[in-house]
């Protein structure tokens, strides 16, 4: 029986480790004070965004993260630790996080995190939550470029319509006469 224990946590680590390689973004929490309940519905919240919450021990973290190469994640496992996972947009996991907390008023502590292979402390999380989403960037982005084309067009097309008002007064002096 030790064994299978022993294959079961290689095949954990091995889960985690491949988890961090392939997430965008994992958040770490402590989730102490959570009911079972409130965790069913913090990872139905973030399973909306597809953002997977799982529970974890900190030694099986701790191998997961050497082996995936995040040596400097094992200062933030300490304590009881579930992460959540992102594999699209960074700031989604701890926004999703974030309005958790503040619709259920729960207490679910942000301990850090890894973003894009490098660690965050829990103010760095809380200031991601903070940007807007991907889309939203990349729309303010797209009007920011946008506009000073739309300001060339106008000047471009103003002196054309000024020759054309010029043309037309001519051509109706020259029908008038």
């Amino acid at each position: 029986m030790p064994k299978a224990r022993k294959e079961q946590k290689v095949e954990q680590v091995d889960v985690l480790t491949e988890k961090l390689k392939k997430a965008k973004v994992a958040v770490l929490t402590d989730y102490r004070g959570l009911t079972v309940s409130q965790m069913q519905e913090l990872r139905a919240r973030l399973r909306t965004g597809n953002v997977e919450y799982r529970v974890v021990k900190n030694t099986l973290a701790r191998r997961a993260a050497d082996a995936a190469g995040y040596k400097a994640l094992e200062s933030e496992l300490k304590g009881p630790i579930a992460i959540a996972f992102g594999y699209e947009d960074l700031s989604l996991p701890p926004r999703l996080i974030n309005e958790f907390v503040r619709t259920t008023r729960l207490k679910l502590e942000v301990v850090g995190g890894l973003v894009e292979g490098r660690v965050f402390n829990r103010d760095q999380v809380r200031q991601l939550a903070d940007l807007p989403s991907r889309d939203v960037l990349l729309a303010q982005l797209l009007g920011t470029l946008q506009s000073p084309v739309g300001q060339l067009v106008g000047i471009m097309q103003t002196p054309l319509q000024q020759l054309m008002g010029v043309l037309e007064a001519y051509k109706s002096k020259l029908e008038a006469a």
